[in-house]
């Protein structure tokens, strides 16, 4: 949860000037690799908004709130890389969300 509020954040506060200009809304389906030290190893996008501004600012958003908080020590433990998927909504006037 505290991964995806600090995106949400991240995201609303570096909203694609261009997109809401031009009104653009849409959704994304992105997967974020996350090593256990926080470090992005990999983002991969599975589905675009269909618009080119809004799935490169999701790139961006996630850059920009890397790094992330390091894995606790038991999940350090059982794994190298977590991946996190999420479907992504461009709002427009209201930002960005996403689903759980």
């Amino acid at each position: 949860r505290a991964w995806q509020e600090k995106v949400e954040r991240i995201g609303n506060l570096n909203y694609p000037d261009e997109a809401r200009r031009k009104g653009l809304k849409g959704r994304l389906l992105i997967s974020v690799y996350v090593a256990k030290d926080g470090r992005v190893r990999k983002i991969k996008l599975h589905r675009s908004s269909g618009y080119r501004v809004l799935d490169d600012a999701a790139v961006r958003i996630v850059k920009l709130a890397a790094p992330f908080a390091a894995f606790p020590k038991e999940l350090a433990a059982q794994t190298d890389v977590l991946v996190i998927t999420r479907t992504w909504t461009f709002y427009n006037e209201a930002g960005l969300a996403m689903d759980r």
